[in-house]
């Protein structure tokens, strides 16, 4: 049972105002990492000479490869990341699944660029958080 100090102005309940308010902070993280992901990229693509790999990588590409897999990963984050923005119902499950690929592309990628990796992946299970952790009926 509420009461009237639980809600706020508008008679939502107080919670959801600060789940609502993670959701826009979830939008701008996700569009963080799609500028750090897109800046990883390149400097993949430009600079193949810039990283270093150890020897006998399983999962070991062409790094101009890998660059344009973070580019293309990263145009889709940021996609997400303005349907989170305008609360299109779709940008939630959407960025659930595109931050998993996200992460799993950055865990296959910490041989090449771990701190940026690590980053990004730190990053991306925050936006997960808060994107699940929203009850949106709560604001309808």
């Amino acid at each position: 049972m509420s009461t009237p100090a639980d809600k706020d102005v508008e008679g939502r309940p107080s919670r959801q105002g600060f789940a609502a308010g993670t959701t826009f902070a979830a939008a701008v993280l996700l569009l963080t990492s799609a500028i750090v992901t897109v800046l990883q990229g390149i400097a993949a693509v430009a600079g193949d000479e810039l990283l270093v790999v150890g020897y006998s990588y399983t999962y070991q590409f062409d790094l101009t490869a890998w660059g344009w897999v973070h580019i293309v990963v990263a145009l889709v984050l940021a996609g997400v990341a303005v349907g989170l923005f305008s609360g299109a119902v779709w940008a939630r499950a959407g960025a659930v699944v595109v931050v998993m690929v996200s992460i799993v592309v950055n865990f296959l990628w910490l041989p090449y660029y771990p701190l940026w990796s690590i980053l990004i992946i730190a990053l991306d299970i925050v936006v997960v958080w808060a994107v699940v952790t929203w009850d949106g009926q709560g604001l309808r």
